[in-house]
């Protein structure tokens, strides 16, 4: 095989843009061969090749070696299994799940390990990530005391919510700005300093916007060393923050507008408390500005090591198995406001499942019909551009 045959189901925003970016030939030995959507008119949106109605038809074609999925999320551990199961290599959009039980079935339906299984994180590509995560992981920053990040630079309008009507609903969605915006920066923080052992949120449904599920998140977590960790996100606030600041042993680490700085401590932290004479002291510190030169290939980048891992065997980047992780992160916090109550890790997928299906079973906004308004792409690849 010289090439990968890919074909995408679901031609929405995500779809669509994917599509037109191989099509333009952005991702070398990838071939977009055939699409999938229930609607006739988004299939309009790629007549250069293949339509079909449903992904079952697109996948007993015999048209491609791989499927993108970029549906609503439920659809995402259907699809999945169903792909996996046809012997198709299989890129799935975020979340790979709805929660933690539908990731299990999803994972556990990945049994032919040639198969490539990957999750589109394209944050992972990110340098600015890359840098900050290999300071964590070289041990530069020493042992981890405390990670606050504030990522409230979500904005979404009424007129957004009203977009398709199965946003922000428990049944369509499965949740609001933890399972929509924040998959990428949930995923990141398991990436980089792993799970918590405890987690408690306050998260508000429909503080800010005429909608069932959550826009607004405060978390507080306890990791195994005993630091704790902040995770605050809205959808509500403008013009909102993105800033993430890492306190530990050999000093304090903040990203925050394309810029990384490093206050770095001589001596540890720790170590000078217990041995100087100072009561008032402080460790000396250097004052270090971090470069990064871009924010990497994104989307792009994921698909070309998709490519590479199917026809070269290259490593994934984002493995789809490490999206049970954020989707778990997010599960954590709305089980915790559900129940006003501590969650401890790993959560119980089949307790989220059941609270889950309870809020679905007597949501009104999922049952009644929204009216929906028209996003286009241009609008949507502007949202894209932090």
């Amino acid at each position: 095989m010289s090439k990968v045959r890919i074909g995408i189901v679901g031609l929405g925003n995500m779809g669509s843009t994917h599509a037109n970016q191989i099509l333009a030939g952005k991702i070398s030995r990838l071939e977009l061969t055939a699409v999938a959507d229930s609607d006739p008119a988004k299939l309009a949106r790629v007549p250069q090749v293949k339509g079909f109605s449903s992904a079952a038809e697109m996948m007993a074609s015999g048209l491609i070696d791989a499927i993108l999925i970029a549906t609503p999320h439920y659809d995402h551990t259907t699809i999945g299994i169903a792909a996996l199961k046809a012997g198709l290599h299989v890129m799935v959009e975020k979340p790979i799940s709805v929660h933690r039980a539908d990731c299990e079935r999803l994972i556990a339906a990945h049994t032919n390990k040639k198969q490539v299984f990957a999750a589109m994180f394209n944050q992972r590509t990110d340098h600015y990530y890359l840098k900050i995560r290999d300071l964590i992981q070289s041990g530069e920053l020493g042992e981890i005391r405390r990670v606050n990040w504030i990522i409230t630079d979500w904005f979404r309008t009424e007129t957004y919510y009203a977009s398709g009507g199965w946003r922000a609903t428990w049944g369509g969605e499965g949740g609001g700005v933890l399972l929509n915006q924040c998959p990428h920066n949930l995923d990141l923080f398991q990436w980089m300093f792993g799970l918590p052992v405890t987690l408690r949120a306050n998260c508000q449904f429909g503080k800010y916007h005429d909608i069932e599920v959550e826009d607004d998140v405060t978390a507080i977590m306890t990791f195994k060393n005993g630091a704790t960790g902040v995770f605050i996100t809205s959808t509500g606030e403008a013009p909102g923050t993105n800033r993430l600041e890492i306190t530990a042993e050999r000093g304090k680490v903040v990203y925050e507008k394309d810029k990384i700085t490093y206050t770095r401590n001589v001596q540890e932290m720790g170590e000078f408390s217990r041995t100087t004479d100072q009561a008032f002291g402080r460790p000396e510190v250097w004052e270090v500005n971090i470069p990064a030169p871009s924010h990497g290939d994104q989307h792009n980048g994921i698909l070309k090591n998709f490519t590479d891992a199917i026809l070269d065997g290259t490593p994934l980047v984002a493995p789809a198995a490490e999206g049970i992780r954020s989707v778990e992160l997010a599960n954590a916090m709305l089980m915790s406001a559900w129940t006003d109550k501590a969650v401890t890790f790993p959560i119980d997928g089949k307790k989220y499942e059941r609270l889950l299906k309870a809020k679905i079973a007597t949501s009104k906004a999922s049952k009644k019909k929204k009216k929906v308004v028209k996003i286009t792409n241009d609008d949507f690849a502007k949202s894209m551009v932090k």
